[in-house]
């Protein structure tokens, strides 16, 4: 059966295949997958349960935010004027006195506000719970401790029960942990997310933490979890502009354990070089990109035009709530475009079409999942939004993706959809438990607040 029918639609399908954008048509199944997509519009022969008339309105896939810490979304505007380590100590000043039940709320209102702002699927770093311990501007760790596996796991639970898409990416054993006891941990929150609707989770992830280690041998337990269970890794490396050179000289603990290859995608990777670029890209890696989040903790540009020339995937992400502060994307896309332009004097370094493919099916194929998520193509989810530029008015339409990306603002974001199901009308998302997460939070906090605080 047909579940639904979309038309009169400009189309921005992000498929590589057909035009940048076209007016068409297409229908959902009942499994929530695109069954077609075709320019002008239906004959008489296509019917569905429901139809939906966008009136010409802008029609395109899913935001897939390619970086994300769902649990910030109670911490927005701590730490305003710190760099990177200041702001994790300022930003988790309250959420650290929290417990399962509490990161599960705060997860469950940064997944909500992401389907809101139109972000239909994540990678999500979850908490680990586990003390983060600042040295200087540029040198931090983790408690030497196994993350908390309850912790991990509620935070899952969160965004399946927000109906948000994600790939779930871990925290491993930090210190001095014996890797059996890691990997053993791993193996029970896999077996934890077995059951989990494969729709709204689309995979299991290494949140990569050599960074933050003290020993080479970080690199060699990631490498174990990652061929242990088939798993992407995510590294955040190379983001503060603080203590470059060893910074730097943690990639190489990654390039002599092996870990470098397709299964690897950089987080941030600002602080590069040419070799450190040459190496990755040689190796197959993939990174992602936060232009806002690296603009506000003043981390730097990361270097996108010479990556994506070396042939690394490259996707976007809206990173922390508390370090995006608004999960727009299409602020994020603007900041990104301005930064690069900006940074190499160059309009053609950042393309405003390359831009919406990064933040969209570049980020799917940077994590690997392009084949359900990214683009509104047959097979896939039926994740779209409903952009309309003339509510509030832009003027008239002379290149419908540039007003996509240049022009419109959540303020056009008219409705959002995921796999064919009305998820947020405008502002108001459509689910019964929205208001209840907002309460909670609020309750929630103010109790940590006066935990930590004493008033």
């Amino acid at each position: 059966m047909t579940r639904l029918l979309v038309t009169n639609a400009v189309l921005l399908t992000c498929d590589p295949d057909r035009p940048p954008s076209f007016r068409g048509w297409f229908t959902v199944g009942d499994d929530g997958r695109l069954t077609a997509v075709e320019a002008g519009d239906p004959g008489p022969e296509v019917t569905a349960d429901r139809t939906l008339d966008v009136g010409g309105a802008l029609v395109g896939p899913g935001f897939v935010s390619a970086h994300s810490h769902l649990f910030t979304s109670a911490s927005r505007g701590l730490a305003a004027d710190q760099s990177l380590y200041g702001w994790i100590e300022g930003m988790t000043r309250y959420t650290d006195a929290g417990d399962a039940q509490d990161v599960y709320w705060f997860t469950r209102h940064g997944s909500q506000d992401f389907l809101r702002n139109g972000i239909t699927t994540a990678f999500d770093f979850t908490d680990p719970n586990l003390s983060f311990e600042r040295e200087s501007a540029g040198v931090a760790s983790f408690s030497a401790a196994l993350p908390d596996s309850a912790y991990q796991h509620a935070q899952l639970r969160a965004r399946v029960d927000a109906g948000l898409r994600s790939v779930h990416s871990l925290m491993l054993g930090q210190g001095a942990v014996p890797h059996a006891d890691s990997l053993a941990q791993l193996d029970e929150v896999v077996a934890m997310a077995a059951d989990t609707d494969p729709a709204l989770l689309l995979g299991l992830a290494v949140s990569g933490s050599v960074q933050w280690a003290p020993e080479a041998t970080a690199a060699d337990l990631e490498l174990a979890a990652m061929q242990r269970h088939g798993m992407l890794n995510q590294p955040h490396l190379l983001e503060t502009p603080h203590e470059v050179e060893l910074q730097r000289s943690k990639f190489a603990w990654y390039r002599d354990a092996g870990v470098l290859g397709p299964d690897v995608v950089f987080g941030h990777f600002i602080q590069t070089d040419d070799e450190i670029i040459a190496q990755a890209a040689e190796a197959g890696c993939g990174v992602s990109w936060q232009p806002m989040s690296n603009g506000r903790l003043a981390s730097g540009v990361t270097r996108i035009p010479e990556m994506r020339a070396a042939g690394m995937r490259v996707g976007i992400g809206l990173d922390d709530q508390s370090c995006t502060d608004v999960s727009d994307p299409f602020a994020n896309m603007r900041t990104g475009i301005s930064l690069l332009r900006a940074t190499y004097k160059d309009p053609a370094a950042m393309p405003v079409h390359d831009m919406l493919v990064l933040a969209t099916r570049g980020s799917a194929e940077t994590l690997g999942i392009d084949d359900r998520v990214g683009s509104l193509r047959v097979g896939r989810f039926a994740d779209f939004l409903v952009v309309d530029p003339r509510d509030p008015d832009t003027g008239p339409v002379w290149d419908a993706v540039a007003t996509y990306v240049l022009a419109c603002s959540l303020r056009n974001l008219h409705a959002v959809w995921s796999g064919g199901e009305l998820v947020a009308d405008g502002a108001r998302l459509v689910s019964d438990g929205a208001a209840e997460t907002v309460d909670q939070v609020h309750e929630r906090m103010a109790r940590l607040r006066v935990l930590v605080d004493g008033c």
